[in-house]
């Protein structure tokens, strides 16, 4: 398969260097606008300006999608446009609209395999933890809590980031990072339609959220509590999963930051007499599948016809409509941006 990277920042290379190991896929161009001008590279990739220009001038069987959220939707929509399979990473966009989009022409496009990158499925903290909640040892999951968050939104010493300009970026610390932990509580509890919720820009002072804390519960019964949060000063996740008989600690996620502390998996056996101090077993992961195994569900759903598992199109879009239920659920802060855009909810 030849691969263009549209977007070649840090994701954009590490995502080549996965593609690089594999003897099915050949990374053939990238474009980033860090480029002068187009050329190749001493290692024979071609680079060029613009996503138009890679389109364009390269003849492609894949696209990876590498971009800011402003453009992100409308790069997806142009590779299938051109008959090209497509991996973009989250979020689909700025808001649900730009994702119905995305459907609409792959919906026009039926033989076309299109997948997005919610790699925190793919670790094996959490599909570890998955098997044991479909398996039904432990029961129903009856509530979950989750903290995601990390210190600032701008990093590596820069004065400013895409990520605080809501024009580009669409919303701020939940629909960037916290967009995993809200797709992990759908992967374990299900659909929620019920929000409350409380959205402040307070501390950092952008014009898109430093902490979002919503209060869900699923169609199933499920109870949820979530904090996203750019003000969490020492680095943060943890996912707790409590379940009728026993219960799931998520703590610590494997990243390039490495700021996030060991990634491990808590399970816990409820007792008839155990006093609130239960048998419990920990696991602690030290590599990290997650980008080598989804684009390996990628090709193998181009090349041999194999699902898109996670990160489906329609997996984005209900995600990203749990994230807007957030937003809208807070009236002031629906009213402070005119969020037009809301999914129906039913507020608890």
């Amino acid at each position: 398969m030849r691969v263009g990277i549209a977007g070649y920042g840090v994701v954009g290379r590490r995502r080549r260097e996965v593609i690089d190991r594999r003897t099915d896929m050949q990374t053939v161009a990238v474009c980033d606008r860090a480029f002068e001008s187009e050329g190749v590279m001493e290692d024979g990739v071609r680079h060029y300006r613009t996503p138009q220009r890679l389109l364009e001038a390269e003849k492609l069987d894949a696209l990876l999608v590498c971009l800011t959220n402003d453009v992100a939707a409308d790069v997806t929509i142009a590779g299938l446009e051109r008959g090209l399979h497509v991996f973009c990473e989250k979020p689909p966009g700025r808001d649900v609209a730009d994702i119905r989009r995305v459907i609409a022409a792959e919906t026009r496009h039926p033989g076309l395999r299109l997948k997005y990158g919610f790699n925190h499925r793919y670790h094996d903290s959490v599909r570890d933890a998955l098997a044991l909640v479909r398996a039904g040892s432990l029961g129903r999951v009856l509530n979950m809590r989750g903290v995601y968050g990390k210190s600032q939104f701008i990093s590596f010493g820069q004065q400013s980031d895409w990520r605080t300009q809501r024009s580009v970026a669409g919303g701020g610390i939940l629909l960037d990072q916290g967009i995993h932990m809200v797709d992990l509580m759908r992967l374990f509890g299900g659909e929620f339609h019920e929000v409350s919720s409380i959205v402040s820009n307070d501390f950092w002072k952008h014009d898109v959220e430093d902490n979002a804390y919503a209060l869900m519960r699923s169609d199933q019964g499920c109870v949820a509590m979530l904090h996203s949060t750019a003000t969490q000063w020492r680095h943060r996740f943890n996912l707790e999963i409590t379940c009728e008989k026993g219960a799931l600690i998520l703590s610590g996620i494997l990243s390039g930051s490495k700021s996030y502390g060991a990634e491990t998996l808590t399970v816990l056996w409820a007792g008839d007499d155990d006093q609130g101090d239960p048998k419990e077993q920990t696991t602690r992961y030290n590599r990290d599948p997650s980008w080598e195994d989804e684009i390996a569900e990628f090709a193998e759903a181009i090349l041999n016809g194999g699902p898109i598992l996670a990160g489906s199109s329609d997996d984005a879009l209900k995600t990203m409509e749990l994230v807007y239920r957030i937003y809208c659920a807070d009236p002031a802060w629906k009213a402070r941006w005119r969020l037009t855009d809301c999914p129906p909810e039913t507020p608890l």
